[in-house]
This record gives C-alpha cells, sequence and structure tokens, in this order.
C-alpha cells in the first residue's frame, strides 16, 4: 500500500489534464475511494504488524528514496484521504458556478494529495523538502484559483513566505548532510549530537517551518491566503496543508536530535504559540468579514501545537506522553473542525451573496444546517465535550500540570474563552429574524459535506483511544 499512496493522486492528476472532458466525479470519486482504501488498510496492516519500510524500485537508502510508515503516519494518511473525499463532494457542487477555475482545481487538488501522502511517507530530510516544494506550488496554485486582485496578491505573498521558509530549511538540511554524511531520519536519530552545526542547522530549519505553518509572527501570509481562497481550497489549507510543516518540526525536535534541544528554546516555541492564540484570537475578534474570522482562528488553534516542544522537552515522561497525545488530539480535531467550519461558511456566503458578518442576519432560518455545522466546528474550536477538542486540550491541561508549568494552562484554558468570543460574533447576528439580503437556495450535498466533517470532530471525542492506540505516543521512543 506505501508506493500505492503516492501512485494513485498522481495517476488521477494526470488523468485529470489528459481528459478534461471525462466527466469530474468520473474521476475524482473513484481515485479518492481508492486512496482511502489503500490508507486504511496501510493503518489496519500497521496496527497488526507495527512500523514497515519500503525501498522505491528495490534501492536501499542513502542511494535510493526510502519510505517509511508508522502509526503516527498513516493516522495522518488517514485523515487526509478522508477530508480530501468530503471536499471533493463539496468541490463538484461548489465549482459549477467556476467552469474555468474548475478545468485548474482537480490537477491542483491531486498533486496537493500526492505531495501529503510523500511528506507523510518520507524517511529522509530532503524527500521532505521536495515534498513541501510541490505542496507549495500546489496550494499557492489554488490560491490563485480565482485571478482576480485579492486572490493574486495573496498567493503571491503566499509563494515568497514559502520559498523563503524553504531556503532555511534546505540551507539546515546541508549543514546536517555535511555533519553526518546521511539525510535518513532513523540514521542521524541515532547518531546525533548537540554540537554547534546541528544546532544551527535545527534554528535554520526551524524558522523556515515556523514560517511555512505560520507560526505568529510569521503568519501574516496566511489570513488573505485563506480568507480570500474559494471555499474548498480554504477547508485543504487550514485542516492539513500548514499541518504538513509543523509534522516535520515535530520529527525534528523530537525525534531526529532531541539531545541538541535545550529546554529554554521549547520555552520560547511555546511562548510564540501562546503569542498566536492571543493575536489570532483578537484580530479574529475584530474581523467584519466572515471567511477572514476563520482565517485567523486558524492562526490562533495553530498555537495550540507548540506547546507540544516546552511540555516534551525537559519534562517527566508522563507530562511528554500526556503533551503528545493532546497535540496529536488537537491536530486531528482542528482539520475536521477548521474544514467543516470552512466549508459551512462557503455555503452561507452562497446563500447570501455576501460575506459580511453584519449580512448573517436571518440564516439560521434560511441556511439552518450550515449554520448548525459552523456551531458544532465552534463546540471542538472551544473545547467543550464531548468534542474532540476538549480531550486535547484535557490533555494538554493535565500535560502542564504533571510538568509544573502552571503558565501554559492559562494560555490553553483561556484560548476557549477567546474563541468563544469571536464565535458567539456570528450566532448574535444569524439569529436576527429580519434578513438584510434575499437567500438563494443551496445545493443539500453542501450542507452534508460540511456537517460530516462537524460530526467527525465531535464523534473523536467518543473515540480518541482509537487513534492514540494506533499513533506512536512520544516519537523516537516507540517505533
Amino acid at each position: 500500500m506505501i508506493p500505492l499512496l503516492l501512485i494513485i493522486p498522481l495517476v488521477f492528476a494526470l488523468l485529470s489534464v489528459l481528459l478534461p472532458r471525462l466527466p469530474i466525479k468520473a474521476i475524482a470519486i473513484p481515485g479518492l475511494v481508492l486512496q482511502l482504501i489503500a490508507s486504511i488498510q496501510l493503518s489496519v496492516h500497521t496496527y497488526k504488524h507495527g512500523a514497515s519500510d519500503y525501498a522505491l524500485g528495490s534501492w536501499e537508502a542513502p542511494l535510493g528514496i526510502a519510505l517509511h510508515a508508522n502509526g503516527f503516519t498513516v493516522t495522518l494518511l488517514t485523515l487526509t484521504a478522508f477530508i480530501a473525499i468530503v471536499c471533493a463532494v463539496y468541490a463538484l457542487i461548489y465549482l459549477k458556478r467556476y467552469e474555468h477555475e474548475q478545468r485548474y482545481f482537480w490537477p491542483l487538488f491531486w498533486f496537493l494529495l500526492a505531495s501529503l501522502n510523500g511528506i507523510w511517507l518520507s524517511g529522509d530530510l530532503f524527500n521532505l523538502y521536495v515534498g513541501l516544494e510541490l505542496l507549495t506550488f500546489s496550494a499557492v496554485g489554488m490560491v490563485a484559483l480565482t485571478a482576480n486582485k485579492a486572490s493574486l496578491q495573496a498567493a503571491i505573498r503566499y509563494l515568497f513566505a514559502a520559498l523563503l521558509g524553504s531556503l532555511g530549511y534546505l540551507a539546515g538540511v546541508a549543514l546536517l548532510y555535511g555533519q553526518y554524511g546521511t539525510l535518513s531520519i532513523q540514521e542521524i536519530a541515532l547518531i546525533s549530537t548537540s554540537d554547534a552545526p546541528t544546532q544551527v542547522a535545527l534554528a535554520l530549519m526551524t524558522v523556515g517551518l515556523l514560517m511555512k505553518t505560520a507560526i505568529f509572527p510569521l503568519h501574516y501570509w496566511l489570513p488573505p491566503a485563506h480568507g480570500g481562497a474559494l471555499a474548498p481550497v480554504s477547508a485543504l489549507l487550514s485542516a492539513l496543508v500548514v499541518k504538513a510543516s509543523f509534522y516535520i518540526l515535530a520529527v525534528l525536535w523530537l525525534q531526529l536530535a532531541p539531545d541538541a534541544i535545550s529546554p529554554a528554546a521549547a520555552q520560547v516555541l511555546g511562548a510564540l504559540g501562546a503569542g498566536a492564540i492571543l493575536w489570532g484570537s483578537w484580530c479574529a475578534f475584530r474581523q467584519p468579514d466572515i471567511k477572514m474570522l476563520v482565517a485567523y482562528s486558524t492562526v490562533a488553534q495553530l498555537g495550540y501545537l507548540m506547546f507540544v516542544f516546552p511540555l516534551s522537552i525537559g519534562t517527566s515522561a508522563a507530562a511528554a506522553e500526556l503533551a503528545w497525545q493532546g497535540t496529536v488530539l488537537h491536530l486531528l480535531a482542528h482539520a475536521f473542525a477548521k474544514a467543516a467550519m470552512f466549508l459551512s461558511v462557503g455555503t452561507l456566503v452562497l446563500a447570501i451573496g455576501h460575506q459580511g458578518i453584519k449580512d448573517l442576519a436571518g440564516v439560521s432560518h434560511r441556511v439552518p444546517l450550515a449554520l448548525f455545522s459552523f456551531g458544532l466546528s465552534a463546540v471542538s474550536l472551544m473545547g467543550l465535550p464531548p468534542s474532540g477538542g476538549f480531550n486535547a486540550k484535557w490533555l494538554l491541561l493535565q500535560s502542564a500540570l504533571s510538568s509544573g508549568q502552571w503558565w501554559w494552562f492559562i494560555f490553553i484554558l483561556g484560548g476557549g474563552l477567546l474563541t468563544a468570543a469571536y464565535v458567539f460574533r456570528v450566532f448574535s447576528v444569524s439569529f436576527i429574524e429580519e434578513a438584510r439580503h434575499k437567500f438563494a437556495p443551496t445545493h443539500w450535498l453542501l450542507d452534508v459535506s460540511a456537517l460530516t466533517l462537524a460530526a467527525a470532530a465531535i464523534l473523536l471525542g467518543f473515540v480518541s483511544q482509537w487513534p492514540l492506540t494506533l499513533m506512536e505516543l512520544v516519537p523516537g521512543v516507540q517505533s
């Protein structure tokens, strides 16, 4: 299944380019079903037999390209396949009014999935770089699909930020190769030291990846890119794309060279996460545009991912395990909830023809399912029970108390309250009975798509033990 997860999206990307007259759903749905089946089968195999490796063309590392599947990566593969198929169903309906954009959306969509799968499965640092670059060009192209002034400006800003981040990452890769003579993550993890070249390399790679993940204060490119893109594009970017660079950052800090990372450096990343929660929430609260509100919410929610570093480095094994579990659940819950939120907002905007929050008056009566999906997503983002977001924040709170770092407790708890503040801005308007605009009818599949992902964010709270059982709880400790 490992090579198939790269072959399937690339084959269907070529089909979507070479056979433009073939009905899109005849290409998209079969391909996505195949990818989901392959991801599930690989997850079952990993659950039964443990981690596995695959050498492309039977060329072993370091000469060949090594792919590696473990509990964490197969969970991300399944998450990607599931969110992709739901967003694709949404896009099939949503993009009917965008005939020109639809032609280019699907090839970029498939290349985006191939890039993500390659990143999740890559076993060496250079192939991670290749995956990041392919992911960047696919995502930038999707942001620029509408080709208006705002989207082109957002795409160019995104491209420059991503390329600058790539330069930092690639410089670090070169330093590590010069120091250890290999780019294999597993091999470097066995021989890495805390010398100056290793620390400089990790510093360069960290800054580059923080920019790609849009962590405060390097987040300036994200709101216009996510807020100005088409709804299914925004959902994919927020749910999956920004998680790829965080995944690499977590591998570097917690698996590749943990001895080269000082607790003080981990506290700095935690501080950036706290800043992201405060600044992102404040900006979301002040936005008059509902899509920009959701985009700045992404900036805030990504901040929670940074707490894994101060709560895992220089602390007890129990606190580190709780931190990793909470971070993984937050990654999953945020992916479901934020994709659902962007899709539901896309439906609301289609119905009223405007993106202003003040224009949402009356949507509770005219577009109730879309608003309900938005509310379910918000429950998880706020960290309310019984959602997956609640379990994630609960584990992070326990880790903060267990490690004696009470200051992170304040930010984790306060972040949920700040989320409630900007979410209730939407509901305070949506239940006003007097609508300001006429409502256009929307397709029922748009509502079902958003509701499916929102329900997944809630359901995760009931089955949180399933992904935690499958995943490596502490990278670098279990294999």
